[in-house]
């Protein structure tokens, strides 16, 4: 059965027909509050500071014709980020746990409930549920949120230091962007949400994904730190 036909099929048997993400009227209400300085979204919108949001559900990063989107944004497009529950979810939450270089000013959104309710409002202005794989009940995002206890490892430099010359076959030490982005002075929060959204498979980089893989919370801890504090 094919994917598409797949999906239909669970939506049609649902007696709820697609799980309801949020309410959709407190999201409009949270739109208005945090996000209508730099976006538009319904009738009649256009790119401002930020992208237009109407049909961001199923749409590649970076790709609303006409914007300049940052370069850290284009490339997580090239790469393959594609906006769904799964990853809308935590960019909301912390833009730069899933686009290090984006230049979203916005803190993120933290509240489970919150980000729910917003992306329902979201929703309404892309396909009609019943179109889009993501409004299926099994499609939330399940992989686990970083426990606080996994955020506060204090990282050992001199193994960071050991464990980064895989790192630097492709990123420049002296922090240079030459095709590929910069990771040295990451604030070392950035860089842990970063590595573990590689490891969940929320960043699309196949060859990322299976470097995260193999590392532990306590060797990304000191990669953190080594490349934080690099001279």
């Amino acid at each position: 059965m094919r994917a598409g036909v797949f999906v239909l099929a669970l939506w049609l048997a649902s007696p709820l027909g697609a799980a309801e993400i949020g309410d959709a009227d407190r999201g409009a209400t949270l739109f208005a509050r945090n996000c209508t300085a730099c976006h538009q979204i319904g009738e009649g919108a256009k790119n401002r500071v930020g992208p237009r949001l109407n049909g961001v559900f199923g749409r590649r990063a970076g790709s609303v014709p006409d914007f300049a989107y940052s370069k850290a944004m284009a490339r997580m497009g090239a790469d393959g980020l594609v906006w769904t529950l799964e990853t809308l979810d935590p960019y909301i939450d912390n833009p730069k746990a899933l686009v290090s270089g984006t230049r979203m000013a916005f803190k993120g959104l933290h509240d489970a409930k919150a980000r729910a309710d917003l992306l329902a409002f979201l929703r309404e202005w892309s396909d009609k549920p019943r179109d889009i794989p993501e409004a299926e009940p099994t499609a939330r995002k399940t992989n686990p949120d970083l426990a606080p206890e996994v955020l506060a490892i204090k990282g050992d430099r001199d193994w960071g230091e050991y464990l980064s010359s895989e790192c630097q076959t492709c990123h420049q030490r002296d922090g240079s962007d030459r095709g590929i982005p910069s990771i040295t002075h990451w604030p070392e929060p950035d860089f842990v949400l970063a590595l573990h959204a590689y490891k969940q498979k929320l960043r699309p980089h196949p060859v990322m994904q299976m470097m995260a893989g193999r590392l532990n919370d306590e060797e990304i801890a000191a990669l953190a730190a080594y490349f934080a504090t690099l001279e």
